[in-house]
């Protein structure tokens, strides 16, 4: 982990402007200890487009947002297929980086990045932070307290007709580096290895339901286009520290299921969606007939939260929670149980998660900390 370095606020440039880097826009906006000094995407109108609708002085290619110096964080929003070619060029320009989902395509090149990272004394990060957030926080502090006892199971699941219905441009989704499994499930996985630690070995199974899908809106809404990955997968995952867990993963549901419910010696705990960064949460003791609403203390503002503490890490010395490292779990865990669909048998896994520290209850993003 680097030693802190600099002072004031950390400026950072956006690789990507894509639907999602409006979400990172507008939350980044607002931390008063960042600075977005750049939108840099292959098509320089659409960065453009975005600096100016976000204030941001800088708009351009790849090149010249890692040629600024003030950067020091590259946030790495392209699609899955550059997320280690963009993680890799930002290292070598001395930049630290912080990726979306998955951290790669394969656990090879996360592992590269990583090992690139430590080379050069810079760190890595990666989405998803939604896990920072108060509804998940606040789980993370009910399950230290003893709420529900002792941890035994968990049930995930996340399903529903996919993305292809309101996303303008989902070919990717269903490409290599997508599907459930690696789109939606580090939302699940992250979560759950942030509160339980590594998983052991899974065991899973995985279906297509349909070779072709077809575009529901924006330009090329009626466009068929083919899909290259399973669309449906179950897994078991057995956690190092004693859960088992069942987790679904699936875009061929009409009806959408967002849940992960944890069952321990003195009751179930429900966790609010990991997608998003609220309540509600909830509490159901044996003998009890109703589900009980627990206090949620922490916050929603959204994606960007994990930069956000990465770069007062940076600054005081102090390590980051969506690290690399985290990610780079998750990432194996899930082409271990794209291996274990296929090999229909219990896979091992060979990294170890991080412990992740708990947020404060008053742990505030747009307090200006860094001076």
């Amino acid at each position: 982990m680097t030693s802190g370095s600099g002072s004031g606020p950390v400026g950072v440039a956006l690789v990507g402007a894509g639907v999602i880097s409006t979400q990172y826009l507008t939350a980044l906006s607002t931390f008063p200890d960042v600075r977005v000094l750049s939108v840099a995407d292959l098509d320089v109108d659409r960065a453009r487009v975005q600096a100016e609708a976000h204030g941001v002085p800088h708009a351009g290619d790849v090149a010249s947002a890692l040629a600024i110096p003030e950067v020091e964080i590259v946030i790495n929003l392209t699609i899955p297929a550059a997320h280690a070619e963009i993680a890799s060029a930002a290292l070598e320009a001395g930049k630290h980086v912080y990726g979306e989902k998955p951290l790669a395509l394969a656990p090879s090149d996360g592992a590269k990045i990583l090992a690139q990272a430590q080379s050069r004394g810079l760190r890595v990060g990666s989405a998803p932070d939604t896990f920072l957030g108060a509804g998940l926080q606040s789980a993370a502090r009910a399950l230290a307290s003893g709420l529900i006892g002792e941890p035994v199971s968990v049930v995930a699941v996340t399903q529903g007709p996919g993305p292809e219905s309101w996303h303008p441009s989902p070919e990717f989704l269903f490409q290599y580096g997508g599907g459930p499994l690696f789109d939606i499930g580090p939302y699940y996985l992250t979560a759950l290895v942030a509160l339980f630690g590594p998983v052991e070995r899974v065991a899973a199974s995985a279906r297509q339901a349909r070779s072709h899908r077809v575009i529901g809106s924006g330009p090329k809404a009626g466009t068929e286009f083919a899909v290259e990955v399973p669309t449906h997968v179950h897994a078991l995952l057995d956690f190092a520290s004693g859960p088992s867990t069942s987790a679904t993963f699936s875009f061929d549901s009409s009806v959408p299921r967002r849940m992960i419910e944890i069952t321990g010696t003195e009751g179930t705990l429900s966790l609010p969606d990991p997608n998003t960064f609220e309540g509600p949460l909830q509490v159901r003791a044996f003998g009890d007939e109703e589900w009980r609403d627990l206090p949620v203390a922490g916050t929603t503002a959204g994606r960007g939260i994990g930069v956000l503490d990465m770069a007062r890490g940076i600054r005081t010395g102090a390590p980051h929670r969506a690290s690399g490292e985290l990610a780079q779990h998750v990432l194996e865990l899930m082409a271990t149980v794209t291996d274990s669909a296929e090999r229909h048998g219990f896979v091992e896994l060979e990294s170890r998660a991080p412990e992740v520290a708990t947020l404060p209850e008053d742990w505030d993003p747009v307090a200006a900390t860094l001076t």
